[in-house]
């Protein structure tokens, strides 16, 4: 692995130019978004090594909230300390975000998008870049026959037996078998970490401390002060706080705390849901659509619930992970997360059949697409937002 010396570190001013391009291009969901990021910091920039990007999606696989979102965060809290991880965050969310407010704004003008050519562009090339991403995911965490029967297993599980709950026993089995059938044959220097933060435990204790007591705190301060502000808060903070996987999965948590609560009409929901599919970055900026278009809302709406919503997934990650730099270099822990990262190879394997694939294709011209789309990144090496735009740009050609 290469290391980067301190002189040589990117400040958080440049984390927050390679995000905010992230941020800008990187459609297609969860999945497809780790695949941006893999392109980007362990293909292409070499900020982490291929084993210590899986720890970091092994890892937030088992915390509540947006992984992609949570992955970006410390990899900007590894390379350029909290202001970095402020950055990382700041680049990957706000263009999204910016865009579903002025959705709202504009809401009568715009125009169903379902069936747009760019937009049909945009999903064939999150195919290829999941499909690129798991390939290269596969070799290096899947390189012998153990490891690849891990993972084919938690493809099966998580296909034939589909849900959150379903991910979460894959994972829970990956790790058992790496810890009772892998042996630690693994070479020291291949586990070296290269992911150092520099946050005092006692931080780290205070925000997994003040984690739970917005957790239980917060619907109790909405209770017995009746303040719309604080329930709007803990709605969205529950949300990013309790919801296992990501992506889609809040839709629901969402749509039971503003539509049938009377904040949000269903045809509001349901518009800027459809909104959400045609923007980049994590689908959790639709908690800043709902907050502008609840009864009071408005731009102050939207940046309550846009930061209550993440700010679960910034306690989480700031207060585990400078335990989990400690633990996961221990045989046994290194065994589990062997097991774990092949059962990841074999979830992100299967989301690329669906809802990546079969949402992505649907026919021969958009299958066309994602073919030159995965030939412009697996052959002719281009970075993975060039290969979004020129993907858009055929679909909004031939499609």
């Amino acid at each position: 692995m290469t290391r980067i010396e301190p002189s040589d570190r990117p400040t958080a001013r440049h984390v927050l130019g390679v995000f905010t391009r992230l941020g800008l291009t990187s459609f297609g969901g969860p999945v497809a978004h780790l695949g941006y990021f893999r392109d980007e910091f362990v293909k292409r920039k070499n900020w982490l090594s291929d084993r210590d990007y899986a720890d970091l999606v092994a890892l937030c696989q088992f915390l509540p909230g947006p992984s992609s979102s949570q992955v970006g965060m410390a990899i900007g809290l590894h390379r350029a300390g909290g202001l970095g991880m402020l950055a990382a965050w700041i680049g990957f969310t706000l263009p999204s975000a910016i865009l579903l407010v002025l959705f709202a704004v504009g809401l009568t003008a715009v125009g169903d998008t379902a069936g747009a050519g760019w937009l049909l562009g945009l999903k064939a090339a999150a195919v290829a870049v999941v499909a690129h991403a798991v390939w290269g995911m596969a070799k290096s965490l899947t390189p012998d026959a153990k490891r690849a029967t891990i993972a084919l297993v938690t493809l099966l599980i998580v296909i034939l037996f589909p849900g959150v709950l379903s991910q979460v026993i894959a994972i829970l089995v990956a790790g058992i078998v790496g810890w009772l059938w892998l042996g630690d044959s693994e070479k020291r220097d291949d586990i070296v970490s290269d992911i150092k933060v520099g946050i005092p435990r006692a931080v780290a204790v205070i925000c997994l401390g003040l984690f739970f007591l917005l957790l239980v705190g917060l619907p109790l301060l909405a209770s017995l002060t009746s303040q719309p502000i604080i329930g709007q808060i803990d709605t969205y903070y529950r949300a990013g706080a309790l919801v296992f996987g990501g992506g889609h999965v809040v839709l629901p948590l969402l749509e039971a705390e503003t539509v049938q609560t009377g904040l949000v009409t269903h045809d509001q929901f349901l518009a800027g849901y459809g909104a959400a599919q045609a923007v980049p970055g994590p689908l959790f900026t639709f908690a800043a659509y709902l907050g502008y278009v609840s009864v009071g809302g408005g731009v102050a709406g939207a940046v309550v619930a846009l930061l209550a919503i993440f700010l679960p997934s910034v306690l989480l990650i700031v207060g585990i992970i400078p335990f989990w730099e400690g633990l996961r270099h221990r045989s046994r822990v290194r065994r589990v997360l062997s097991g774990v990262n092949a059962g990841v190879v074999g979830i992100l394997a299967a989301a690329l059949y669906t809802p990546v694939f079969t949402s992505g294709i649907t026919g021969p011209e958009t299958f066309g697409v994602m073919a030159v789309a995965l030939v412009a990144l697996a052959v002719w090496k281009q970075p993975a937002w060039l290969v979004v735009l020129g993907s858009a740009l055929l679909g909004l050609v031939f499609l």
